[in-house]
């Protein structure tokens, strides 16, 4: 064998899981793109909210708090407030409960967010627990690690074919190839894709785009401190970014296959009018748009687990969104299962995350 690992996909579930394996062996990893995290890793809302998110996605977060605050500044305070208005109260009640949030008066959430509408805004619910996440830190902090375990890191190497030779993983790609006792599928929203290459059937993924924009810090003001602001049922959020604010529809639009994603220009414009109706002061501008693929299996858990249609074939897929808040002890548990070690984490949780529950896999090799 020429690796004992490769990982197809250097966003960051892949390259967190690189620096937990490259102690144990030989680690390939491939990216197709010019750079690490070019797609939906590199356009998060960069968001750290432990009771945000499906039960396992929760339960990957709060695990993963601990590595957090170990390494120095991935995270910062930002705060997550959620605003409603008439008509909204049952929806909000739903997510300030699932999310934990205080309750506090529209007052306190102007005080915080001083350009929120005093005639719209009539119910309010804070968390401090949510924090910034310093996305390309912690990209690079695992990359780091990897890189210093001996693991090779490739971008611009587009896999083109994958076979299983009875000995292992053949991989190719760009006139190159490898060959490794496990493939671990962190391909993102082409994860089926690649299954599809290996000749295994597809998981029935689905990418879906969400569009942001980037807009000018209303007034002139100071928005360094203001908290994440979603509409009720994720209808629109806005969140600080160096000096100004982005603000997505938060859509989840189903796409034709996965692709290098952009926003769309009537779904951005209804977002921003939603957004518009909350605050008094208008979007006169963009900065900047863009949009990404959050991509989701059939019950919109992540898949974390060895595939038994093949073996050596792992997955570590499905994200949806939530790959930066979740990939330390994401990577953890791949690592684990990879390794033939018992995983820290509880064995309802491992059985939730596997992609057994799919149709036809195993937990462990």
């Amino acid at each position: 064998m020429d690796h004992d690992f490769i990982i197809i996909g250097g966003g960051i579930a892949g390259i967190s899981l690189a620096a937990r394996l490259a102690p144990a062996g030989r680690v390939l990893v491939l990216e197709a793109e010019e750079h690490l995290a070019h797609h939906a890793s590199g356009r998060s809302a960069a968001l750290y909210e432990p009771n945000y998110g499906p039960p396992a996605v929760v339960a990957l977060s709060k695990a993963s708090e601990a590595e957090f605050r170990a390494t120095p500044g991935i995270l910062s305070p930002r705060g997550l407030l959620l605003v409603a208005g008439p008509g909204e109260e049952e929806t909000f009640a739903t997510d300030a409960a699932a999310m934990e949030l205080a309750l506090i008066s529209p007052d306190e959430a102007r005080q915080r967010v001083p350009i929120l509408r005093p005639d719209r805004i009539t119910l309010a619910g804070f968390s401090p627990s949510a924090e910034d996440i310093d996305t390309d830190l912690l990209l690079q902090h695992f990359a780091r690690e990897a890189r210093a375990g001996g693991a090779d890191i490739r971008v611009r190497s587009r896999v083109e074919a994958i076979h299983r030779d009875g000995t292992g993983w053949r991989v190719t790609w760009a006139g190159n190839e490898a060959r490794a006792g496990v493939l671990v599928n962190a391909a993102g929203a082409w994860v089926d894709e690649v299954a599809a290459l290996a000749g295994l059937p597809r998981l029935g993924f689905t990418p879906l785009r969400r569009s942001m924009a980037r807009i000018p810090a209303p007034a002139g003001m100071d928005v360094a401190g203001w908290p994440m602001v979603f509409g009720p049922d994720e209808a629109w959020y806005m969140k600080p970014d160096a000096g100004a604010l982005i603000v997505s529809p938060a859509e989840e639009d189903p796409v034709d296959g996965p692709h290098d994603a952009w926003a769309d220009d009537m779904v951005l414009a209804e977002g921003l009018a939603r957004y518009e109706e909350c605050v008094t002061e208008p979007v006169t501008r963009l900065l900047s748009n863009w949009a990404g693929l959050r991509t989701f299996s059939p019950d919109r858990q992540p898949v974390i687990g060895f595939d038994t249609g093949a073996e050596g074939f792992f997955w570590l897929a499905g994200q949806g969104g939530y790959g930066f808040q979740t990939c330390p002890a994401a990577s953890r548990l791949a690592a684990s299962l990879i390794l033939g070690e018992a995983p820290a984490l509880s064995a309802d949780l491992v059985a939730a995350l596997a992609p057994a529950r799919l149709g036809g896999a195993k937990i462990s090799p």
